[in-house]
């Protein structure tokens, strides 16, 4: 007799059907476990028959084989723990047959036999969702499966509640998906003193969801008006707040299971390498391209981060995607993202201030500004320079208008643009920033004497076709703040201000 129970694997997240196949025969006693698992699944064995124990079973003085289907894909991570173990007791007679079937197991197992939460849980039930099936978790993964729709999911806090349940003796409660509370409120940019044109900038940013970058000396507030860039955004849609979560799911980043409608943040430290941002590593974990997906992804100190990491944004900022290759198997992870990004003009951060520069100004400033290169800064919508604020505006009353207004007004914005890109067939376009090709040509068009000044910028500024692009998505933001319904001469010459043409200093 073959005993088998259903599991997953997970490529990205993308999600692999496995089929755990137990067999015990006659022979000397031995416990073999095939099908390329990796380390981690290996030591399952021990931690598997340490549960058993702490049940009061033991393990026959049989030939036990259990081949982890298909062979050829590597198997990873300690949530086969469960299925491995509930395939042994279905082989051994303790469970019957049919208590597993219609179900995907997956759950690591504690020496004392509770089951502990892992990754993944989500796509798992999103994947036996659609394949007419229920799914088998611990308890501390049960409301994360619950929000993969109408499911029948089993949340057991231990091995030995898990078969009660199954043979009828226990009744375990169904978990519920919860949503999760957000703890405390944003930060409001009505803390920000002065700083106009930045404020304007972040507006812009949020209502089309483009890449900004500031440039200005130590202490002028970029960090600070980033930090109040998700505060500016409209939340998550339902959609969007499930594919969040199922990257977050696999990076095992979903606390309790529960999912946040806040859009997400990341600020990695200058010291990230290559595999944090883009993802990768032994196991090919998500990066923070794409834990930062419909989010804001912020890099404060930009020229401090490694060359080779920064050149990899190039990808994920055009195509929405982060690729890991790897010899075995091509890895994707959805990096849908914006960049935020601030920097210093100069090492030594005072360029502009001539009492306060080091020596070497200006050829300091080109030095640390060459670091980023040009197809990289190409991908960025607005660049800005944001100076000293003055002690006279430090003293001034904070201003009258904060995050709750400006919010209110990209909202606005982007609810023209949903409408928009739902009238036109589109509605996978989430913002302005995303609109490409015949699209971009549609609801972009500007007034005929818009379209002289750029072709003369262009020329002038010898802008790249992609530079011709974005100022057009900028321009298009800019109308839709101001409720207009064709862009305008006016859009398209703020639109160009933004652009970055060279040395600043």
């Amino acid at each position: 007799m073959v005993a088998r129970i259903a599991t997953v694997a997970f490529q990205g997240i993308e999600v692999r059907a496995v089929d755990v196949q137990v067999q015990m025969a006659a022979g000397l006693p031995t416990f073999a476990l095939v099908g390329l698992p990796d380390k981690a699944v290996a030591e399952s064995r021990e931690r598997v028959r340490a549960a058993l124990s702490a049940m009061g079973l033991a393990l026959p003085p049989k030939r036990i084989t259990i081949n982890l289907s298909p062979a050829d894909l590597l198997k990873e991570g300690s949530h086969f723990d469960l299925p491995i173990a509930l395939g042994l007791l279905v082989a051994m007679g303790v469970l019957p047959e049919e208590g597993t079937a219609g179900f995907v197991a997956l759950g690591e197992l504690a020496l004392d036999g509770a089951l502990a939460p892992v990754a993944g849980v989500l796509p798992a039930a999103v994947h036996a969702n659609a394949s007419g099936r229920g799914i088998i978790c611990p308890e501390a993964s049960g409301g994360e499966a619950a929000w993969a729709g109408e499911i029948a999911v089993v949340a057991a806090p231990t091995l030995l509640s898990l078969v009660n349940h199954i043979r009828g003796t226990q009744l375990l409660t169904p978990p519920r998906a919860r949503l999760a509370e957000e703890a405390g409120g944003q930060p409001d940019l009505a803390a920000v003193k002065g700083q106009e044109t930045a404020k304007r900038a972040l507006e812009i940013a949020a209502a089309g969801g483009h890449n900004l970058l500031m440039i200005g000396p130590p202490g002028s507030g970029k960090s600070m008006l980033a930090q109040r860039l998700p505060g500016l955004l409209p939340p998550l849609t339902p959609a969007e707040a499930l594919e969040v979560s199922l990257i977050h799911s696999v990076a095992g980043l979903l606390a309790d299971g529960r999912i946040s409608r806040r859009r997400p943040f990341r600020d990695p430290h200058h010291s990230a390498s290559h595999a944090a941002l883009i993802g990768g590593g032994p196991r090919a974990r998500p990066g923070e391209v794409s834990l930062a997906h419909r989010g804001v992804l912020f890099l404060d100190e930009l020229p401090e981060f490694q060359r080779p990491a920064l050149e990899s944004l190039r990808q994920p900022l055009e195509s929405g995607r982060a690729v890991v290759a790897r010899a075995a198997a091509h890895v994707a992870y959805p990096a849908r993202f914006q960049l935020v990004a601030a920097m210093n003009p100069c090492r030594c951060g005072q360029l502009a201030d001539a009492g306060l520069a080091c020596a070497r100004a200006p050829a300091c400033g080109r030095d640390y500004q060459a670091r980023l290169s040009g197809p990289l800064l190409d991908r960025i919508d607005l660049t800005i320079d944001v100076p000293a604020v003055s002690a006279a505006d430090l003293a001034l009353p904070p201003p009258a208008e904060g995050s709750a207004e400006v919010a209110a007004r990209v909202g606005a914005a982007r609810d023209r643009q949903r409408a928009r890109f739902d009238r036109l067939g589109a509605a996978t376009v989430a913002c302005n920033a995303e609109a490409d090709g015949e699209l971009l040509d549609a609801i972009a068009d500007p007034e005929p004497d818009g379209k002289r000044l750029l072709a003369d910028a262009a020329d002038r500024l010898k802008l790249s076709a992609r530079a011709w692009h974005r100022v057009l998505r900028v321009a298009r933001t800019l109308a839709d703040l101001e409720a207009c319904e064709r862009v305008r001469r006016i859009h398209v010459a703020e639109a160009l201000s933004y652009r970055r043409t060279g040395f600043v200093g």
